[in-house]
């Protein structure tokens, strides 16, 4: 459960650079974005095997 509580707070800490890169056409904000899509990339992945890992040992 911790490593899903990263997931939000990371979605939330990317939030403000979306919307500069969105709506503000901020290509630094945009390396920022692609930066934490890659970290939560990561993050999901590790959740995944760790779901099936926990279901396997039932």
């Amino acid at each position: 459960m911790e490593k899903f509580s990263k997931v939000k707070e990371l979605l939330a800490s990317v939030e403000a650079d979306a919307e500069k890169f969105y709506n503000s056409g901020n290509n630094a904000a945009g390396t920022r974005v692609r930066k934490a899509m890659q970290d939560l990339k990561v993050l999901a992945q590790e959740i995944r095997a760790e779901v099936t890992e926990k279901k396997n040992a039932k």
